[in-house]
């Protein structure tokens, strides 16, 4: 990989072009390309920064009193970066793994390094378990940490677990979903191996009462489903 192939994340969305000039900012990134959808900018700029405000975007910023200037030619300057699916619901719970255990990462470790500013963790917590996570990880994390909830209220704790529908609670999980609307962004059904669709079902319906999406891994079969046509 190249340095033109790099990419420098600025850590707060871009604010909207201006057109007026000032000097002595704390940064001023000069002369990458910068690709910011949500206000439509897709070419070469100056991101200028104060504090942890991006305070200005445009052309030929004057670098005039600033405390540091980076040069960004051949770079791409974009917000910061969302991973949509990790597992970091990690540690220990009276005995047992939390969340996915085997693939289970601390965010900020992953996260900045990449130019990762948000990461949705994909189930790793139910109903029951999604306290802990929220006050182990969640609230502990510079990294935005948003979930999705898995139907299984232990979550990925993994074996039988995740194969006990009757603790596939379609009201608890909307019902632990709407009290953090700011955090929970859906559903998810993981590793279920029976033939049945009730688990679906019940995800579903967890997704219709709180008007969440929802994500489902079929994963495998046991018995194995015979091969189609």
């Amino acid at each position: 990989m190249t340095i033109k192939h790099l990419i420098i994340s600025i850590l707060l969305v871009i604010a909207p072009v201006v057109c007026f000039s000032q000097s002595s900012y704390d940064i001023v990134i000069k002369g990458g390309h910068v690709i910011d959808p949500k206000n439509n900018i897709d070419a070469i700029m100056d991101v200028a920064i104060n504090g942890d405000k991006v305070a200005m975007v445009a052309r030929n910023i004057n670098v005039q009193g600033a405390g540091r200037v980076i040069d960004a030619t051949g770079l791409y300057v974009t917000p910061g970066l969302i991973d949509a699916h990790v597992h970091v619901f990690y540690g220990t719970q009276n005995g047992f793994v939390t969340g996915d255990g085997r693939k289970s990462i601390q965010p900020d470790a992953f996260s900045f390094r990449t130019g990762v500013t948000t990461m949705i963790d994909f189930g790793s917590a139910g109903f029951r378990t999604f306290p802990k996570f929220k006050e182990e990880i969640i609230d502990n994390s510079r990294t935005r940490v948003l979930a999705l909830l898995n139907i299984v209220g232990e979550g990925l704790r993994g074996g039988p677990f995740q194969q006990t529908t009757l603790d596939m609670n379609a009201r608890r999980a909307a019902a632990m979903a709407l009290q953090h609307p700011d955090i929970i962004v859906g559903f998810k059904l993981a590793h279920y191996t029976g033939h049945e669709w009730g688990p679906t079902d019940s995800l579903v319906a967890a997704g219709r009462l709180a008007n969440l999406p929802v994500a489902v891994d079929f994963g495998s079969a046991r018995p194995p489903l015979p091969n189609c046509c």
